[in-house]
C-alpha cells in the first residue's frame, strides 16, 4: 500500500522574494514546520515569471536553505500560483436524476461536481481547485450532502480557481530543469488562508488579504465555505513607484522609506509634519532629508486606492453582509497602522494574520510574509491524509478547513 511521504514543501514564487517552507505532516493532516529558505526575486513581475534564468537561482538558493535547515532533499513541491492570469468563477452543474423516487448516490454527486468543475473553463485555462459549497436538490437548497436524498434535479454549487496553462507550463519546466515535480499548483489566497485562518473564523465570515510586492490575493469565506476569491495586479511595488516619482528618489531609497518603521505608515500621524528622515548618503552624495508627512500622504493615498478596489470586487459577494472581519497578510501587512486603513475603508474590524495550528519556530509564524509558503505546505499535509479516496462519500479533504468540498 502506498505510504504518502511526511515531508511537504510550500513553494512561493514571489514578486519580491522565493519563499520554500519544509514540514513535516503527522496523521491526521498537522504540519510541523522544519526549515524555511528565502531569496530575493529577480524573475518575477505582478506574480508571474518574467525571467526564467534569474528565477531558477533565486529558487534554487531558497530550496538550498531551506533543505539545509530541515536536513531533508526536495523533490517536490506544492507551488504557490497568483497573478492576472489566475480566473476565479462560481459555477453550477445540473444533474438530471433517472428517477425521482431513486436515493441520490455518490457517483451522482461526483457527475454533478463535475459537470460545475468544467462548465467555464476557457480555452488554454485548467483548473486548478474547485472548492464544493453546497448542493440543490429539486427546490431544496443549502444541502451539504445530498447521498440519500431523493429528488428528480441535482444542482452542485462550486467556488472553481482557474490559471493559464502555459503560465503553468512555465513553472513546470523550470522547475523540471533542477529535479522538481510539482504535487500540485495551488492559488496563493487559498494557502494564505489555510495558514492564518482558525474555524472559528471561518464559520462566522471573514476576508483574508493577502498583499504582496506584485499582487494583492483575497478570500472570503462565510458558514465554513469559500464563498469568493480573486487576485488584484496591484501591491507594494506600486507605493514603492508612488514614492520614487512623488519624491523624487530613487527606487532603492523609496523601499527604505517606505519600510523605514519609523517613518511609514498606511494613515498619516499627527506629529508627521514635524518630523524628518534623513536618507542613507555616501562620501560623494549626501543623504536627502523628508518630510514625513509626504511620505505618508503618498503611501496612504495608494493604499487607499488599492483596498477601495479590493472593496469593489467582494462587493458583489455580500461581503459587507456577511463578513464580521478581515485579516491582513503579505510583506505589505508589515506596514504600520495597515489594520487602521483598511478598517475605515471596508468598515471591518482588521487584524494582522499570523500562522496558526502550526508548530515551527516562532518567529517563522508570527511574521505575515510568511504565511504563504507555510500555508502552502499546510496544504500538501493536509491532502497527504487524504490520498486513499474519502469514507464519507461527498466530503472531500479540504472539508476539514476550506467549507463543503
Amino acid at each position: 500500500m502506498f505510504e504518502p511521504s511526511p515531508i511537504v514543501v510550500g513553494l512561493e514564487i514571489g514578486t519580491s522574494k522565493v519563499c520554500a517552507a519544509v514540514g513535516e505532516a503527522g496523521p491526521s493532516g498537522e504540519l510541523s514546520i522544519l526549515g524555511l529558505g528565502q531569496a530575493k526575486s529577480r524573475g518575477v513581475r505582478k506574480g508571474e515569471l518574467v525571467d526564467g534564468v534569474r528565477a531558477a537561482e533565486d529558487v534554487r538558493l531558497a530550496l538550498a536553505d531551506a533543505e539545509q535547515m530541515a536536513n531533508v532533499e526536495i523533490n517536490r513541491v506544492f507551488l504557490g500560483v497568483t497573478g492576472n492570469h489566475v480566473r476565479t468563477v462560481d459555477s453550477r452543474g445540473v444533474l438530471p436524476i433517472a428517477s425521482a423516487h431513486r436515493p441520490i448516490t455518490a457517483r451522482d454527486v461526483e457527475d454533478a461536481v463535475g459537470r460545475a468543475r468544467q462548465l467555464n473553463c476557457p480555452a488554454g485555462y485548467e483548473v486548478i481547485d474547485s472548492i464544493r459549497q453546497d448542493f440543490r436538490v429539486d427546490d431544496q437548497t443549502g444541502i451539504a450532502n445530498p447521498v440519500g436524498l431523493a429528488g428528480g434535479l441535482l444542482e452542485a454549487s462550486l467556488h472553481v480557481i482557474q490559471a493559464r496553462t502555459n503560465r503553468l507550463e512555465s513553472a513546470r519546466a523550470l522547475l523540471a530543469e533542477m529535479q522538481l515535480s510539482v504535487a500540485k499548483p495551488v492559488f496563493t489566497g487559498l494557502a494564505s488562508a489555510l495558514a492564518v485562518l482558525n474555524s472559528e473564523q471561518k464559520e462566522q465570515g471573514v476576508v483574508v488579504i493577502d498583499m504582496g510586492a506584485g499582487v494583492t490575493d483575497f478570500a472570503y469565506f462565510q458558514g465554513a465555505i469559500l464563498r469568493h476569491s480573486g487576485v488584484l495586479a496591484v501591491g507594494g511595488d506600486h507605493v514603492t513607484n508612488d514614492l520614487a516619482c512623488a519624491l523624487k528618489l530613487s527606487l532603492e531609497d523609496a523601499e527604505y522609506v517606505k519600510t523605514h518603521k519609523d517613518v511609514s505608515s498606511a494613515v498619516v500621524r499627527p506629529d508627521a509634519s514635524t518630523s524628518t528622515i534623513t536618507l542613507p548618503g555616501d562620501p560623494l552624495r549626501p543623504g536627502r532629508t523628508l518630510n514625513v508627512e509626504k511620505v505618508q500622504r503618498v503611501i496612504t493615498l495608494r493604499l487607499e486606492e488599492i483596498f477601495e478596489i479590493v472593496a469593489q470586487e467582494l462587493a458583489p459577494a455580500g461581503v459587507f453582509g456577511g463578513a464580521r472581519s478581515v485579516v491582513l497578510c503579505g510583506g505589505m501587512a508589515r506596514i504600520p497602522a495597515l489594520d487602521l486603513l483598511v478598517r475605515r475603508i471596508l468598515h471591518l474590524p482588521a487584524t494582522i494574520g499570523h500562522v496558526q495550528n502550526v508548530s515551527g519556530p516562532a518567529e517563522w509564524l508570527v511574521h505575515p510574509e510568511f504565511a504563504t509558503a507555510i500555508g502552502l505546505a499546510r496544504y500538501g499535509a493536509m491532502r497527504s491524509r487524504r490520498q486513499a479516496p474519502p469514507k464519507r462519500g461527498v466530503r472531500g479533504w479540504m472539508s476539514s478547513w476550506v467549507g463543503r468540498s
